[in-house]
């Protein structure tokens, strides 16, 4: 690649960079469904700078489904991860033609050299790529410390490089209205009524590290339905978390509790979030899901910081009980034994629901006032 960079005459500094015939646009953020739900306001953001431009996002394809109705996208071009299928990525990314490359969240060192493959002459990425720097057009992060802002902020900064504008921080997400359909038709066959408080628990993530413990959602579960038994119980997943939830499930020992974990598509999981009276999740793409979507949440942070990727909009909807961390330093994915989610109890979080699900019931009687 430095051989090739060498040879390429163009120049593809920031400061040469202008607004003016972009034509074609590259966006890549193609991790976890959470990081790409916080990459959706940038993107949201070049649009509006470019209105006419064809923008082209390359989305792991796991979870390219759900941003395909996204209005701030022409175009969706999967990615497979790692090296897999990476030359058939390459030769699609050339064919797009970009004038312009954004890379709001990619692993390396995959993400900035497709970048550079696809011809764009300007690349703009925060943080700057130790191995692949030499390839961006930005040579500062534009931050004293990346690490210490929050994820969409740090792509909105990435954004601005291009000319666009930082102040609008909601993510964008859709719920189909045939797949609401569906999920309360779901809810019924299950012998959950939607039209009341619907609760639900997202026990799994990605890494171990940031679940809490399967025995304190069981618990939990079992106090919300002794407290309100007319509400319903959903326990959301992926299949790789099935066991897990029909474990908590089976725990919770009521009819009120259902496990949907890996029953649905990513847009219907959507759908669901949707309808919720309030999520009870951990630092995952569910939460991400429900925050993009206005439904309340209770989230619960320790080794990771909320600070970072919580709720940053709409902030009277979500409540956010944190730990401090017991080790330091933390190791996160390398932990062996996570144990520091069990500092949450449960009487915080119980509480914390009690009072989401009353300013529903507070919301409704003064509707009817």
């Amino acid at each position: 690649m430095k051989a090739v960079k060498r040879l390429d005459k163009r120049d593809s500094g920031g400061g040469s960079f202008s607004p003016d015939g972009v034509k074609a646009i590259l966006i890549i953020s193609s991790t976890a469904l959470g990081d790409t739900l916080m990459s959706t306001p940038a993107i949201k953001a070049v649009r509006v700078r470019y209105p006419e431009a064809h923008i082209t996002a390359c989305i792991n394809i796991r979870y390219a489904a759900l941003f395909a109705d996204n209005p701030h996208i022409d175009t969706i071009l999967p990615y497979y991860g790692g090296y897999r299928k990476f030359i058939r990525t390459a030769l699609a990314l050339r064919r797009i033609r970009p004038d312009l490359a954004l890379i709001f969240h990619g692993n390396e060192p995959q993400a900035t050299p497709l970048a550079y493959i696809s011809g764009a002459r300007h690349i703009f990425k925060i943080p700057i790529s130790r191995q692949y720097g030499f390839l961006l057009s930005n040579q500062s992060n534009g931050f004293e410390d990346p690490w210490k802002y929050h994820a969409i902020d740090v792509r909105l900064k990435t954004a601005s490089f291009a000319g666009c504008a930082t102040g609008d921080r909601e993510m964008v997400l859709n719920a189909d209205a045939e797949d609401v359909r569906h999920i309360k038709a779901t809810l019924a066959a299950h012998g959950l009524n939607s039209a009341r408080p619907i609760i639900g628990l997202q026990p799994g993530a990605a890494q171990s590290y940031k679940a809490w413990p399967k025995g304190f959602y069981a618990e939990l579960g079992r106090r919300l339905l002794h407290l309100y038994p007319e509400a319903g119980i959903v326990i959301t997943g992926s299949g790789e978390e099935r066991r897990l939830c029909s474990d908590i499930s089976a725990a919770i020992d009521s009819k009120g509790a259902v496990s949907l974990a890996g029953a649905l598509s990513l847009k219907q999981l959507a759908a669901l979030v949707k309808i919720l009276s309030v999520l009870v999740t951990n630092d995952t793409g569910t939460m991400h899901m429900a925050i993009a979507l206005g439904t309340k949440t209770v989230s619960l942070f320790c080794p990771s910081n909320h600070w970072g990727t919580g709720a940053i909009t709409g902030l009277h909807l979500h409540r956010i009980i944190s730990a401090e961390r017991p080790c330091s330093p933390c190791v996160t994915k390398k932990c062996k034994a996570p144990y520091c989610m069990s500092a949450i109890t449960v009487d915080a979080v119980m509480a914390a629901v009690t009072d989401s699900l009353m300013e529903i019931s507070e919301i409704n009687e003064n509707s009817h006032l």
